[in-house]
């Protein structure tokens, strides 16, 4: 017999889809089942659901889905997945209500369940409770959302602020800027602030004769993940020129995180989300982050006391997506 009031949650980026399955009203407790696809080995989303349901016999009552790109009447394209995702479609597949969102906008709605042990504190400042808050995660590409204080707790919009130009600070980033404008039209951010940002950082060193390139370091990289390899040899301290990528690639996150602090006046708080800021958390610990976040002249003393905190759960968004279709559950019933 098919479990009844479940809630159909997915997470879906450039690399994975992740889907679960949460009890209706019981949000604050681990998902009844949770599954990672490889997004880029599926024609589509209803691919991934349907996949997703054959191995779980649940009745599912409503259901929403992050995805990676802007969301127009239901439809998205998402930005680095080679298919369209419609909420229409999904929800004649389902047989229920289906809502479609951005990925930073789940992650956002996601932050109110999550517990203190699931933050660490980049700089404890001083909330302001009637503040706009803000949220930044870099991944596959680089999503930003923001947080408006509402009658019931903070209500997130989303926003495509990761395709916003790269505003270079230094001379090393203006080199790297011509050095991106070789190779890209538009240098949005999301060219330097993601996991193949940090590879483009890492060849313009390389390039540009910055740093030697090992070949043990060719041959590890050829073998797995590049951004990862990358990061993990900049944590050792095992490659000078992985060193110098990571610390660049932070200084940048550490700009643009307090350049979102003061698009969205962000003084109840800004938030580091994504999969790249959890696996590299100690660096984020180090003065150059908070030091690109405060440094913006005349507004460094406001953006000193903004609280900065980095999201380590990897199911946020998951449980963003969750609570957004209980939402809907709830205004349909009251609906009548």
């Amino acid at each position: 017999m098919a479990a009844a009031g479940m809630i159909l949650a997915g997470d879906i980026g450039g690399t994975h889809a992740r889907l679960a399955l949460f009890e209706r009203d019981r949000l604050d407790t681990a998902p009844a089942a949770v599954e990672i696809f490889r997004s880029h080995e599926h024609s589509g989303l209803e691919e991934i659901v349907r996949a997703f349901l054959d191995g779980h016999d649940a009745r599912v009552d409503s259901a929403c889905f992050g995805i990676a790109g802007p969301v127009r009447g239901g439809r998205s394209a998402a930005t680095n997945i080679p298919w369209v995702a419609d909420a229409h479609s999904l929800a004649a597949q389902l047989g229920s209500p289906v809502r479609l969102i951005n990925d930073l906008e789940a992650n956002a709605y996601g932050i109110e369940l999550l517990k203190p042990q699931d933050f660490v504190s980049l700089n404890a400042g001083v909330a302001d409770p009637a503040g706009n808050q803000g949220l930044i995660s870099a991944g596959t590409g680089l999503g930003c959302s923001g947080l408006v204080p509402g009658p019931s707790g903070y209500v997130p919009f989303p926003t495509e602020g990761g395709h916003a130009d790269f505003a270079p600070r230094n001379e090393i980033e203006i080199e790297l800027l011509r050095y991106l404008l070789g190779r890209f039209e538009h240098v949005g951010v999301e060219r330097v602030l993601s996991g193949p940002g940090l590879v483009n950082i890492y060849s313009f060193l390389r390039d540009t004769g910055r740093g030697a390139e090992p070949p043990w370091l060719v041959e590890q990289m050829s073998h797995g993940d590049p951004a990862a390899t990358i990061s993990r040899n900049g944590l050792e301290r095992s490659s000078e020129i992985c060193v110098q990528a990571l610390d660049l690639f932070i200084s940048i996150y550490g700009s643009e995180a307090g350049n979102l602090a003061l698009r969205v006046l962000a003084t109840g708080g800004v938030f580091i989300g994504g999969g790249i800021a959890p696996a590299v958390s100690r660096k984020f610990l180090e003065p150059a982050f908070l030091k690109s976040f405060v440094s913006k002249d005349r507004m460094e003393a406001m953006l000193t006391e903004i609280p900065v905190r980095l999201i380590m759960n990897d199911k946020a968004a998951l449980l963003g997506a969750a609570r957004v279709a209980r939402l809907a559950i709830r205004k349909q019933a009251s609906l009548g």
